[in-house]
């Protein structure tokens, strides 16, 4: 191995390490027990306290007694509090003993998802299946941007839920003999390529990965395809990711970052 690979490798395992630490966190996706949708019925949730409708103008109530031992913003709740999420952001969150609810928009929809960190899921997760690691996969690419940034409407994993994301322009690279492209989305500090290709469905999750590139210097930036990671849909049932732009499709297949889960 050269001084080069074995680099790469120390590299990727602290990175990894890190990514699985994020992963296990207590209240983090592995933590999710429901996915209840709320509407401007008034309704319970099983296993929870209280009551839960949405207001119809941008707002969900949550109505319990103070013997519910609901909590918001550090104030326990007594009586009913309008919480008011962002549609494709982190939710309003409300918290009852270890767990979490976190009440999140999309688009015009609320959902409402229960963090338990007793979720089998957690207790139970044993790490991320990945490719070995390859300086075949880490590749230089040119980035093209747009005049202007561009709001675009993707699917989501949900039927009837879209996502809009932010895309900023092209990312072109050379792979396997031939060149790619890909829409690049905003990320922070860098570009999020959110992408399918020939893995997808099989040793990979159908509804695509995502790589989080540094930012480029100039219009060139380094891809490692190493660092590909599943979406969280990936890990559980109760979660609403975007699947990626139209024509984020590569024909080559990608053995590289993380496989799918058990």
């Amino acid at each position: 191995m050269t001084t080069t690979e074995n680099t790469l490798q120390q590299d990727w395992a602290t990175w990894h390490e890190t990514r699985e630490d994020d992963l296990r966190a207590p209240h983090g996706w592995l933590s999710l027990t429901a996915l209840e949708w709320v509407t401007e019925e008034s309704r319970t949730v099983e296993g929870l306290p209280g009551t839960w409708r949405a207001t119809g103008d941008g707002g969900v109530e949550l109505t319990a007694e103070a013997a519910d031992g609901l909590v918001v913003g550090g104030a326990t709740v007594d009586g009913t509090v309008r919480l008011e999420p962002v549609d494709g952001k982190p939710g309003e969150l409300v918290t009852v003993g270890d767990r979490v609810v976190e009440i999140a928009r999309r688009t015009d929809s609320y959902a409402l998802r229960v963090r338990d960190p007793q979720a089998p899921t957690r207790t139970a997760f044993a790490g991320v299946p990945s490719f070995p690691v390859d300086e075949h996969w880490v590749v230089e690419a040119r980035f093209t941007p747009y005049p202007e940034p561009r709001r675009i409407t993707v699917d989501a994993v949900v039927d009837g839920l879209h996502h809009f994301p932010t895309a900023v322009g092209t990312v072109r690279f050379p792979l396997d003999g031939a060149e790619h492209e890909l829409v690049a989305l905003a990320g922070q500090g860098g570009l999020t390529l959110h992408f399918r290709d020939a893995t997808s469905g099989g040793t990979t999750y159908g509804g695509g990965r995502i790589l989080r590139a540094p930012e480029p210097v100039g219009d060139t930036l380094t891809v490692d395809f190493n660092r590909t990671v599943n979406l969280p849909c990936a890990f559980t049932a109760f979660a609403t990711c975007p699947l990626p732009p139209a024509g984020n499709t590569l024909a080559v297949a990608v053995e590289a970052g993380e496989k799918l889960p058990a």
